[in-house]
């Protein structure tokens, strides 16, 4: 008796416990708030995205072609000058005198050379009549020669003495931006030793930057069927667009990289030489899977996105990331379709299977950069 009414008690306990369990079960979990977006196929820039160095279109180290004094500097530090004007004064009256005894001894050859050559001219017509002899004409005849040969040289003596003057006056030979002064007024400077200050010209502006030598045979290609776009953007996210104007002759061994360079406008002159800036060069425009980057997820098996299914539940998809299209934007080579909804926002509540609820009013994604125009630079 006491085995059965035992029994019964177990049995009485396991009822409980079971429902026990059925009247505490957790309640189905509610749908996770997301943002989606939707992966879409269109036309999508090939870049190559480097980061480039700004360097003046070209640099003058101005010296003088003469020794003297610096009388006059007649600019300020950090000025843009022209083409042709005045940056300094050397001290000319050392040239000025030079050249007014070189003009003096050509005044008074010349009325030698005239004299010489009248003279060999009466001597002509007075050999003819025999009242000279040939020797004595002869002689007036070099005579004459000798002194037109000395005029010539006097005219050059003229001309350098007349050079050499203008060289004390210096003049910037581009237009440029002045760095900082180097000799000043009052100093001394030697002829073709001294720096006097550097110009750089800010106006085109070049940016050089490499790319893994993978690349050379498409860019040497695409840049041979026409002027490629280079998009420069300096730290503070402006960006300018230029042209790829020169690719390197040599590839650097040591890290498998070839120089090219871009000319940009700068017409408000804010490159700056020395500046590192991202350059992203057009290579062109191919179909292409777009999705925002924001999508990506990075977990130990790679790149992956949460794809929204019918029945508003998300699956995990590996993908495979291509290339950065724009400031928001990421190509995928593999893994995704174009018209299929990615979660952008709320990822790191979900597992596979999860019911979502979407939080934004349109699935669309925005547009990618436009395929005229360079894409940015990551």
């Amino acid at each position: 008796m006491k085995y059965v009414t035992r029994g019964t008690l177990l049995l009485f306990t396991a009822a409980l416990l079971a429902c026990g369990k059925a009247d505490t079960a957790p309640p189905p979990r509610p749908p996770v708030p997301v943002t989606v977006a939707e992966a879409r196929r269109e036309s999508a820039p090939l870049d190559l995205s480097a980061v480039g160095t700004v360097e003046a279109k070209s640099t003058v180290e101005v010296r003088s072609r003469v020794g003297g004094e610096v009388m006059r500097v007649h600019f300020d530090e950090g000025d843009e000058v022209r083409r042709g004007a005045v940056l300094f004064t050397i001290d000319p009256r050392p040239f000025q005198t030079t050249l007014a005894q070189a003009q003096a001894r050509l005044a008074r050859d010349r009325v030698l050379a005239d004299n010489a050559a009248r003279q060999a001219a009466r001597y002509a017509e007075l050999v003819a009549k025999d009242f000279v002899t040939k020797e004595q004409y002869d002689a007036a005849e070099a005579e004459a020669r000798s002194q037109k040969a000395n005029l010539a040289a006097d005219e050059a003596t003229v001309a350098d003495a007349r050079l050499q003057l203008s060289y004390a006056t210096i003049h910037s030979p581009v237009d440029a931006r002045a760095g900082a002064l180097i000799v000043h007024a009052g100093n001394n400077v030697k002829a073709n030793d001294d720096t006097l200050v550097v110009l750089h010209q800010m106006a085109p502006i070049d940016v050089r930057f490499p790319v893994p030598q993978q690349h050379l045979s498409e860019v040497r290609r695409r840049a041979a069927a026409g002027q490629l776009a280079v998009e420069v953007r300096d730290s503070g996210g402006v960006s300018r667009t230029g042209s790829l104007t020169f690719v390197d002759n040599t590839i650097d061994s040591q890290n498998g990289t070839i120089q090219l360079k871009a000319t940009v406008d700068n017409a408000d002159r804010s490159l700056w030489p020395g500046e590192l800036v991202n350059v992203a060069l057009r290579l062109g425009v191919e179909e292409a899977v777009v999705a925002p980057e924001s999508a990506v997820q990075s977990g130990q098996q790679g790149d992956y996105v949460f794809v929204v299914k019918a029945d508003q539940t998300v699956e995990s998809r590996p993908v495979k990331v291509a290339r950065n299209v724009g400031e928001d934007f990421v190509v995928i080579a593999e893994g995704l379709q174009g018209g299929e909804t990615v979660v952008t926002d709320g990822q790191l509540r979900l597992v596979p299977g999860a019911k979502v609820a979407i939080k934004n009013s349109s699935g669309a994604a925005p547009a990618a950069v436009p395929a005229a125009a360079p894409g940015g630079a990551r």
